[in-house]
């Protein structure tokens, strides 16, 4: 039997379709089986999403959790200038402590009730401070009146004066480069005055405490008044939304990012209360700029914009910041006022129809002007050279990261009045040596530093023409030839040695050839090219001879001169040869200050310093820069030189001074000049303070200036401008005064009419009579009728 195979279809026959039918499916099925397959794919890809969503979702529950609960900001060091002290008889007027006031943010009231406001009347000024954390301590809200006369505090009484003693608080002038260059001054949810809450809410977010992240009525009401408006009038966004897009999110509009923002907003609200997520958006809007430096934070814009806490601040004020939300550099008031009050006037308007206030505060607040600090816009940069010297020492003791993040604030010893001071005396006299001189415009750089004599604390830097450019800083960089400055050392050295030297010696000034191995034959020479013959060792440093000097440097040691610069506060490492004698040596002008100040201080090295304390976030003390003193010098030695630094200015290269300050200051000084007159120098002290100040060219050029004519001038109108005690120190136990003939250093008497009380290490003083002295034989007789007059006349 024949087996039949079924019949089957090739692929030819398939591809044209000639092969036997198969049974065709339904249409309907066909539909049913595609619509599983695609329902199948659909649930696939969304459980795919929602897993993804939901992992997304998770991390940015995670995110925001970590972010919100830890550290949220990094605060950089805050740098604060020094406290403004008060005491009975200390050198104040009404007028300076009254701008004092001013621009620490103070109001100026009828009667002064609250902290932060004073009063002025006919008795007085009366005060209440402000509550405030020193290095040692809270100083709770307190009150105090002054009075004052001839210049002084005539009387402080009152509660906070119960010691004797009130402290203004500082000012905040600057921060350590903060990270992303962000700034902020974290304040607490207690800390801000509820009229600027609810300006804030009016303007940004009135459903703020109904809606859990997201606000459907709000995005809708924004979406049609910007639709009829035909522009963009009012965003959609929340006070929550908000504080997620500046805090955790970049800065791109795209539809991830918002949705993104969303979800974020969300998870915020369903983690943290109200005043939770408020507190960190008022700490973290932007509120502007200034050079390249950000202002975050209701706190920190309060004191840049009004210089006062922001728990001071008026509903006129908080309108303001709440209104620059919105757009921070279009309305910033220091730019554009007339802008800023035309939304400042909206917000207030906002505020009254929403019932946060009634129309007549509104149209108070209205009529009010600005009330921007005179102080805020530069703060930021204040004083750039000071804040450059605080970071040096400061990187000295903390990490750089600790400096940009961690909250530190730092108490300087910085004198804003004194600074001031020294920025118009720099300018205004750079300039008018330029036009005297005929000079081309810029020609000439400044640089300046100030201290305390006895604490080393330097209260004013320039280091430059420009003091507000942050620039070259020349008072810590700029290292020049110091010339004729470094003869005190010198001559220190000598009188060292009463054995040997004293002021009266009498020194060789004549022309003076030094042969040195393997370099030219050194031959100083005075600075008229004239020589004096035989001169006083006095004298000589008074006019400051080149030749005597030297002569009497190779006497002493020019190792021996190397190692008293050393002791004098000179770390810089130099060569001993003769020439660093007459100032062949490169230093910094706070180089100078450092040598300087050992000598002003009596011997004693202080260390110059501008940082007095440093305190935690948390307000705890980290780190105290207590006054270290350092005797190197013996009293005596240094009571001759401090003697003939201030004839230097009786009657020597300084003694033009004579004519701008008493003689009962006791002024001392020395000028520098160096070759072909690029540079002019001139350090000196007076009163507590010491100051030292170079002119010249950045490009090295001569300038046609001596010290005297140069950077004397500048030193007189800056130390012009200081407040000073007169000192009347008393001779150390092993000096005493000798009267001395000038022109013969030796024993002069009444009939020497040039004679000279000069002081003299006990033991050292010259013994020989002057010419000009009387004879011997007379000075007997005198002595026995003196006698005999005393026993006869003036028994008891």
């Amino acid at each position: 039997m024949t087996k039949v195979r079924p019949r089957t279809t090739s692929r030819k026959q398939k591809r044209k379709g000639t092969g036997p039918r198969r049974r065709r499916r339904s249409a309907s099925s066909r539909k049913r089986g595609r619509r599983q397959t695609a329902r199948r794919l659909i649930s696939r890809v969304a459980a795919v999403l929602a897993l993804a969503m939901l992992a997304y979702t998770v991390y940015l529950d995670v995110t925001v959790r970590q972010r919100f609960e830890g550290q949220r900001w990094p605060i950089p060091a805050h740098v604060y200038t020094r406290p403004l002290e008060l005491y009975e008889g200390r050198h104040l007027t009404r007028e300076r402590l009254v701008r004092e006031l001013t621009e620490l943010g103070y109001r100026r009231v009828d009667r002064a009730e609250h902290a932060g406001t004073y009063a002025v009347g006919g008795r007085g000024v009366d005060v209440v401070v402000r509550p405030f954390v020193f290095w040692d301590g809270l100083r709770p809200a307190t009150s105090f009146t002054l009075s004052f006369r001839d210049g002084r505090v005539a009387a402080l009484s009152g509660a906070g004066a119960a010691n004797g003693i009130v402290r203004l608080e500082p000012r905040l002038f600057g921060s350590i480069s903060p990270i992303h260059h962000e700034d902020r001054d974290l304040v607490r949810l207690d800390q801000v005055p509820p009229h600027l809450i609810n300006a804030l809410l009016a303007v940004e977010d009135r459903n703020f405490y109904d809606h859990m992240g997201l606000d459907p009525r709000g995005l809708a009401r924004a979406l049609w008044v910007n639709v009829t408006s035909g522009r963009v009038v009012q965003g959609g966004s929340t006070l929550t939304q908000q504080l997620v897009k500046n805090f955790y999110l970049s800065k791109e509009r795209t539809f991830r990012r918002k949705l993104t923002e969303m979800v974020m907003a969300a998870l915020l609200e369903l983690h943290y209360e109200k005043d939770e997520i408020l507190e960190a958006y008022l700490n973290e809007v932007y509120l502007g700029q200034t050079g390249n430096r950000a202002i975050h934070g209701f706190g920190l814009g309060s004191l840049f914009y009004f210089g006062r806490p922001l728990h001071e601040l008026q509903l006129p004020e908080a309108a303001l910041l709440a209104g620059m939300v919105k757009g921070p550099s279009h309305y910033n008031p220091l730019r554009f006022p007339q802008r800023a009050r035309e939304r400042r006037d909206l917000v207030l308007r906002r505020m009254a129809e929403l019932g946060f206030i009634d129309a007549q505060a509104a149209r108070r607040a209205t009529e009010s002007g600005l009330g921007l600090s005179q102080q805020s816009a530069p703060a930021a940069r204040a004083y750039p050279a000071y804040a450059d010297f605080v970071r040096r020492q400061l990187r000295r003791d903390y990490r750089e990261n600790d400096l940009r993040s961690e909250g530190l604030r730092i108490f300087t010893n910085l004198d804003p009045d004194i600074q001031r001071s020294v920025e118009r005396a720099v300018r205004a006299r750079a300039t008018s040596i330029e036009r005297a001189r005929e000079l081309p415009r810029g020609t000439l750089e400044v640089a300046a530093v100030v201290t305390r004599r006895d604490s080393g604390e330097v209260v004013a830097l320039v280091g430059g023409r420009e003091p507000r450019f942050a620039g070259f800083n020349r008072a810590l960089e700029a290292r020049r030839p110091v010339g004729s400055l470094i003869k005190p050392a010198v001559y220190l050295a000598a009188l060292q040695r009463p054995a040997r030297f004293t002021l009266a010696s009498l020194l060789e000034d004549s022309p003076l050839r030094v042969t040195q191995a393997g370099s030219p034959d050194w031959e100083p020479n005075n600075y008229d090219r004239q020589y004096r013959g035989r001169v006083l060792l006095l004298r000589s440093l008074a006019d400051s001879y080149n030749a005597s000097t030297a002569r009497l440097g190779m006497a002493v040691g020019v190792d021996k001169v190397a190692a008293l610069l050393r002791k004098l506060g000179i770390r810089r490492k130099f060569a001993a040869y003769p020439s660093l004698l007459l100032g062949a040596v490169d230093l910094t002008p706070l180089e100078v200050a450092q040598m300087y100040a050992t000598l002003a201080s009596g011997g004693f090295r202080v260390p110059l310093r501008s940082i007095r304390s440093v305190l935690s976030r948390d307000e705890q003390p980290l780190a105290r820069y207590p006054l270290a003193i350092e005797q190197v010098i013996e009293p005596g030695p240094m009571a001759l030189l401090d003697f003939g630094l201030q004839e230097v200015v009786r009657s020597g290269t300084a003694r033009a001074l004579r004519q701008r300050f008493p003689d009962d200051l006791r002024v001392a000084g020395k000028t520098g000049t160096t070759d072909d007159f690029r540079d002019s120098w001139f350090a000196g002290y007076a009163g507590d303070h010491l100051a030292v100040v170079w002119l010249g060219r950045d490009d090295n050029k001569p300038v046609g200036l001596s010290g005297a004519s140069g950077a004397m001038s500048v030193w007189a109108d800056i130390v012009a401008q200081l407040e000073f005690e007169p000192r009347d120190p008393l001779l150390p136990e092993d000096v005493e005064l000798v009267a001395v003939d000038p022109a013969s250093g030796r024993v002069a008497d009444e009939f020497c009419e040039s004679r000279l009380d000069m002081p003299f290490i006990k033991g050292s003083a010259p013994t020989e009579r002057a010419p000009c002295a009387a004879p011997r034989v007379v000075t007997k007789a005198r002595g026995k009728l003196r006698n005999w007059f005393k026993r006869w006349f003036l028994r008891p």
